[in-house]
């Protein structure tokens, strides 16, 4: 980014962080500024990559479907770079984050409440990561927090 983050921004990220949907006009009012600096901040923060994407966060049971997270820890002869690809393309994998610690890959899976369906859904995401030395398997019931500042 061409130049540093400013206050501002943290300020407008953290809002959005608790309703992407705000206009500009409403961001400025709650900001007390002007629509137009938090256009030219927003424009900065989008193009430098600080702000990937604007997104919501369903409920799942609503909707029929369970949220279960892989903690995916592979053998050390393994590079994590080999898997990603692979996972990113499984139509079943909604997200996959890169860890530090127990688990060298976090992967989220959206699947039916069917327990034979998800199950094959597990495993057939398993079987297309290599050198797995372990897997966890985590069922999300409730996110009751979400925020990202």
């Amino acid at each position: 980014m061409a130049d540093k983050i400013k206050e501002i921004d943290v300020k407008i990220l953290k809002l959005l962080s608790g309703n992407a949907r705000l206009t500009y006009k409403e961001l400025a009012e709650l900001l007390d500024t002007t629509r137009q600096r938090i256009s030219r901040r927003m424009e900065r923060l989008e193009k430098s990559g600080i702000i990937r994407k604007y997104t919501m966060i369903p409920d799942y049971d609503a909707l029929g479907y369970v949220h279960v997270i892989l903690g995916v820890t592979l053998k050390p002869s393994v590079g994590v770079d080999e898997v990603i690809p692979v996972l990113v393309e499984d139509e079943n994998v909604k997200i996959v984050e890169r860890a530090i610690g127990s688990h060298n890959l976090v992967v989220h899976i959206i699947g039916p409440k069917d327990m034979k369906k998800l199950e094959k859904i597990i495993e057939a995401v398993s079987r297309k990561i290599p050198g797995v030395d372990r897997l966890d398997v985590t069922f999300v019931t409730d996110i009751v927090k979400f925020e990202t500042l």
